[in-house]
């Protein structure tokens, strides 16, 4: 699987331990910053992930910020992504098999590593159930 990740100075520790769990489990993982623990600005690194995801480059987009919403809230710019929150399995699960959401976003300063790790776990291998969520997807962009 092809992934996208990115995060700010508050995901910058989590991003980079799913990084190397995600490359040790045999993804493909592009990372698109920031590179350090330093002040970042989101933006910076969330359009350029949520570009390559809408493009097709990437089958999905992982990402991080202190609490996920500001991240979320601008990979959502983009008519091609539906970028779920998600700080529980559960919310991951329905958010793939309801929405087809193809970026998840994790709150580094709300949840421990271990359940974000659960969490992109659950999102990666959660299927999308089609059928009349398809419809619902569908209109999510034409407005």
């Amino acid at each position: 699987m092809k992934i996208a990740i990115a995060a700010d100075h508050a995901g910058f520790e989590y991003k980079n331990h799913i990084f190397k769990y995600l490359t040790e489990k045999g993804h493909q993982v592009h990372d698109f910053g920031t590179y350090s623990s330093e002040s970042a600005d989101y933006p910076d690194f969330v359009h350029p992930l949520a570009t390559a995801v809408e493009n097709k480059e990437f089958d999905y987009g992982i990402l991080f910020c202190g609490s996920g919403e500001g991240v979320s809230i601008t990979a959502n710019k983009h008519a091609g992504i539906r970028c779920a929150l998600c700080w529980q399995t559960d919310i991951a699960r329905l958010t793939r098999q309801h929405n087809n959401s193809n970026v998840v976003a994790i709150p580094a300063r709300f949840i421990a590593k271990e359940l974000a790790q659960e969490i992109i776990d659950v999102f990666l291998s959660t299927e999308f159930e089609g059928g009349r969520h398809q419809t619902r997807v569908d209109k999510i962009s034409k407005w």
